[in-house]
């Protein structure tokens, strides 16, 4: 069953392979792990898709026969998203005005994703560290741009709990009770990209306001 799932190419593959080994389920906690972490606490990596692989590892836990738990995985994935935002946001803190003026960094924290998280903090307050983290981009750069605003720690980690806990809940939860579905099984591949593109809307939408409000300055 795990085989005839697909998600962009090699990675689904792996992981199918993985989830068939002896004990792989481990290695499936250890890689989405990783993914998470780096996806949201290291701010040059903006660009992985953290919310279709939670899906799809979402699905893998529906058809493991209980090797993979959903409620391990959503502790699991929750507390590594929360610790990963923390370590952002003291990057954040430490480093704000120096790694978007670096020469080399600054190729990875693009200034039109830096504008975008300053709206959408400046349209949300508070609120933006919560609904950040159902965005891709935006849920890595405004933790970044809370730490760099010396946001108060309390009220960050607060938001950044919960925030971290209902994204790998709905995300891993939306996998497992729909990825085993016949349709969603047949058409898998077309379903995360449709997923990464809906996710991605908001952000390429701030883009072309920003593009038309500079063709009407001029």
């Amino acid at each position: 069953m795990f085989t005839q799932l697909s998600i962009f190419g090699f990675f689904n593959e792996w992981m199918a392979n993985f989830a068939q080994m002896p004990n792989g389920h481990i290695w499936i906690y250890i890689t989405l792990g990783a993914i998470i972490f780096i996806e949201t606490g290291i701010v040059i990596f903006p660009f992985l898709p953290g919310d279709s692989i939670l899906f799809f590892v979402g699905s893998l836990a529906a058809m493991s026969n209980g090797k993979l738990s959903l409620g391990l995985l959503i502790l699991i994935m929750g507390l590594l998203a929360f610790l990963a935002n923390l370590v952002n946001f003291e990057i954040g803190r430490k480093f704000g005005d120096v790694i978007p003026k670096h020469r080399w960094l600054s190729r990875f924290l693009k200034p039109e994703y830096m504008e975008e998280a300053h709206q959408f903090f400046e349209k949300w307050g508070s609120w933006a560290i919560f609904l950040g983290r159902f965005m891709p981009i935006i849920r890595t750069i405004v933790p970044f741009t809370a730490g760099a605003g010396k946001m108060p720690h309390k009220k960050f980690v607060f938001f950044n709990l919960i925030g971290g806990f209902a994204w790998v809940t709905v995300a891993l939860g939306a996998g497992y009770l729909f990825g085993g579905i016949p349709f969603v099984k047949a058409h898998f591949e077309i379903i995360m990209i449709a997923i990464v593109i809906v996710s991605l809307l908001p952000a390429f939408i701030g883009v072309l306001k920003r593009v038309f409000a500079k063709r009407k300055a001029v």
